[in-house]
């Protein structure tokens, strides 16, 4: 994510070398989601230097590859899994959570496999899992089943809010292109674990973006005065303010919680200058 092209030279110093890139992202926010790892697998030098750029306790949640989640539906593909463990492992205590993420096909008669396999796991990563079968939304049941099966290994649900998104008709490219490809589940706030994390998908418009996080402020606000620590990663259509829009959702929620820390001051953009 943190290569996203409408960033260089806004976000990012322009022009930077590929692996100085993650470094700079580093410096707006302090945790990203591994998406790409859901395409394949890096290779264990490349994983090294995304250690190498950022500090012990910036947090990394990595989607497991597609062949173990969608692909073999979380039964045999124990090489495959024991590959991307090996090729993360330099990362070490970046690795927040391992992200789970189901297709929307998987449902609560699915549920036995998943506790198969998150029992299988190793012990010394946290796991989080995202659901998108409207049965876990809708049916008690199914949730409290789902539930039970996560919490039997300490592991979270992750909710993909999308409520705001849909709110109102797309009005560009990348809004349609979202329309028709992301999960339309109903609000879930409810945490299982003292380490939870939401995926919130605005709009293009940051002012709508802001509007529909608005209920987050204080859920994450109440948490964090529990003692958890949350992780929030703010999504738009075309994600070209997400960086800045992630310092904003910060910021609001520093302003009711005084005593969370700042995030990181980015390093200068722009060209150096004597005046």
């Amino acid at each position: 994510m943190w290569t996203h092209r409408s960033w260089s030279g806004r976000f990012l110093p322009h022009p930077l070398p590929p692996h100085e890139r993650l470094r700079a992202y580093a410096g707006w926010c302090t945790a990203v989601e591994g998406n790409t790892t859901f395409y394949a697998t890096p290779a264990r030098e490349t994983v090294a230097s995304w250690a190498r750029q950022t500090d012990p306790d910036f947090r990394f949640v990595l989607k497991l590859p597609k062949v173990v989640t969608h692909e073999r539906r979380l039964t045999g593909a124990e090489d495959e899994l024991r590959a991307f463990l090996s090729a993360i492992e330099p990362l070490g205590p970046r690795i927040h959570a391992l992200w789970v993420q189901v297709p929307g096909s998987f449902g609560p008669t699915d549920v036995p496999a998943l506790t198969r396999f998150l029992r299988g796991l190793p012990t010394a990563h946290r796991y989080a899992v995202e659901v998108r079968h409207p049965a876990f939304f809708a049916d008690g049941g199914a949730a409290r089943t789902l539930e039970q099966a996560l919490g039997a290994v300490g592991a979270e649900w992750v909710p993909f809010d999308t409520t705001a998104f849909f709110r109102t008709p797309p009005t560009s490219d990348a809004e349609r292109e979202a329309w028709e490809r992301k999960p339309r589940t109903p609000l879930r706030t409810r945490a299982l674990t003292d380490r939870p994390i939401v995926r919130y998908l605005g709009r293009d418009d940051p002012a709508r973006t802001v509007a529909g996080w608005q209920p987050w402020l204080d859920q994450v606000t109440d948490w964090l005065r529990q003692g958890r620590s949350p992780t929030f990663f703010v999504h738009t259509p075309d994600n070209a303010d997400a960086p800045e829009l992630a310092r904003r959702f910060h910021d609001a929620v520093r302003a009711r919680l005084p005593e969370l820390a700042p995030l990181p001051e980015p390093a200068p953009v722009g060209p150096a200058t004597l005046f």
